[in-house]
């Protein structure tokens, strides 16, 4: 509560004046009716601690186009929803790419074709490769006898991209070597191979996974079955770096494979 003292100048005691004095000797005591205010501003308190741990920001991915579809497609739908505020931005180039000179956070490739002075993490299963045609295709020129045969081929970005750009690989009792192929079509991604192929152009080098559906509805048949390998899953890859970003950190631990 407040009250007021009366003061005097000691040469005329008739000008008076009232001053208001609080006092804090006895300050009112606190009531229910605070108990708010105080709930408000630790909730305030909380709600910029979480924002502050909570993932934000860009992360830019360079990988293959069958990566894509088996890999990002079956989880990204996922990990957008639980940090919705990380842009993810991925760009499909099946090249080698400096992921460096071209300020990306990461890229994606075989394991067997990261570099070692490269953080590498897998991020899928392994790999198995086919080769494919139409069933037209088949009875037009008959199905290969082994990797070397010059029958109308698709010409495509290998596999690993270990080997050479336009070479298939194979294995065979245990030793892995690469075909290089001749044809009349070439094609730089994986989607327009498969439709080549079930339009009959010619023999298709693709992960089974992304045709399994064809040949089991008599689509397409697979060739050659005993020399396609199977290669080490996808790997994300990095240089390696002392403060990544939350939502890289959250990137990373999102598609580690398990």
């Amino acid at each position: 509560m407040a009250r007021f003292v009366a003061t005097s100048a000691k040469d005329n005691r008739e000008a008076r004046r009232l001053a208001p004095f609080r006092s804090f000797d006895n300050p009112r005591p606190r009531t229910g009716k605070d108990k708010p205010h105080f709930e408000s501003i630790a909730a305030g308190i909380n709600a910029i601690s979480a924002l502050r741990d909570k993932p934000s920001g860009d992360v830019r991915v360079v990988c293959p186009d069958d990566a894509v579809e088996l890999v990002f497609r079956r989880r990204l739908s996922a990990f957008l929803r639980d940090f919705p505020d990380v842009t993810v931005e991925i760009i499909v180039d099946n090249g080698f790419t400096n992921i460096v000179e071209r300020q990306f956070d990461a890229g994606v490739r075989l394991g067997e074709a990261v570099a070692r002075d490269m953080v590498a993490m897998r991020i899928g299963p392994d790999v198995s490769y086919s080769v494919v045609a139409s069933p037209d295709y088949l009875e037009r020129h008959g199905p290969p006898s082994n990797p070397q045969d010059r029958r109308p081929q698709l010409r495509q970005p290998s596999a690993s991209n270990v080997r050479g750009l336009y070479a298939r690989e194979f294995e065979r009792d245990g030793r892995g070597f690469s075909v290089r192929v001749e044809g009349q079509l070439t094609l730089s991604n994986i989607a327009p191979a498969i439709d080549a192929a079930l339009d009959g152009i010619g023999l298709a080098y693709v992960p089974t996974d992304l045709v399994l559906q064809h040949v089991e509805r008599g689509r397409l048949r697979q060739v050659l079955s005993d020399w396609c390998p199977t290669f080490q899953g996808y790997h994300l890859y990095y240089p390696s770096r002392r403060n990544p970003s939350p939502a890289f950190s959250a990137f990373v631990d999102a598609f580690r494979h398990r």
